[in-house]
């Protein structure tokens, strides 16, 4: 068998291998400009969950096998102690029959249960099993010491409690209008 010579300036080029070929020399050439969208919030939003996310995932996500919107919806019921699904789906900005399916997946993992509620027989409260508020609590307990850890890197406790006075801003100001999205 020949040895594979490297192609000679003149050869055809698979289209694949030109592409490939292309991108290598833009990635080469540095970062692009993103000047356009540096003023936009949701950009800076965005870029800024990318890490956050990653963070979670391997700290929280993954060992407790929690999504982002699972884990927030424990917290509530931890912190509430029963909800019904409308307000969790309002609280988690999600539509009931998403809401529905969170809840059976969590009802699925013996997490949380549904039972009638005391102040009107007809609707259906959302509680916590004891399982679900263990979990809840070490769960909880690992993301505000990674989120601690995480922020301390990039901003100042100040500069927190900035960021998170504005987000929640942002977040009122979107729940004021009514829209869901």
């Amino acid at each position: 068998m020949a040895p594979a010579r490297e192609p000679a300036a003149g050869d055809a080029v698979a289209p694949e291998a030109a592409a490939e070929g292309a991108w290598r020399a833009r990635a080469a050439a540095g970062p692009l400009d993103d000047a356009p969208l540096a003023q936009l919030v949701g950009w800076r939003l965005a870029r800024a969950s990318v890490p956050v996310r990653r963070v979670f995932l391997t700290h929280v996500g993954g060992p407790f096998e929690l999504r982002p919107v699972e884990f927030s919806l424990l917290l509530l019921l931890l912190a509430n102690g029963r909800a019904s699904p409308g307000q969790l789906a309002q609280a988690l900005a999600v539509a009931p029959p998403k809401i529905t399916a969170l809840l059976d997946r969590l009802a699925a993992r013996a997490l949380l249960e549904r039972q009638r509620s005391a102040a009107d027989g007809r609707a259906t409260d959302v509680v916590l099993t004891a399982a679900g508020r263990a979990l809840a609590r070490r769960a909880h307990g690992i993301s505000m010491a990674m989120e601690a850890q995480w922020a301390a890197t990039a901003l100042s406790a100040a500069e927190r409690a900035m960021l998170l006075e504005l987000l929640g801003k942002l977040a009122a100001a979107q729940a004021a209008s009514g829209s869901p999205t």
